[in-house]
């Protein structure tokens, strides 16, 4: 297996000292595989069909006049209100 050095400032170095039970190469390893996995996983987005849809969406709601989302979400807060405290209806 190869081998990676990384640095680390002093204070980390002497922790990493005092915790001597725990594995750092697997802690170092375990780290970088889970990176390699959050890259890959958003690498194939398109970001041309990303663009497109936000802008679809941003033309949608330009589409609803007279809507007020705050005043939705009163009226929506003020209705689970009256129906108890946990909005069973009781």
């Amino acid at each position: 297996m190869p081998v990676v050095t990384v640095r680390v400032d002093e204070d980390v170095k002497r922790k990493m000292e005092e915790l001597r039970e725990v594995n750092w190469s697997e802690v170092t390893r375990t780290a970088i595989e889970e990176k390699i996995r959050e890259v890959e996983l958003w690498k194939p987005i398109d970001n041309e069909a990303l663009r497109k849809a936000s802008q679809t969406t941003d033309a949608l709601r330009r589409k609803v006049e007279g809507w007020d989302s705050a005043a939705e979400i009163r009226r929506w807060r003020s209705n689970v209100g009256k129906k108890g405290s946990h909005g069973s209806g009781d």
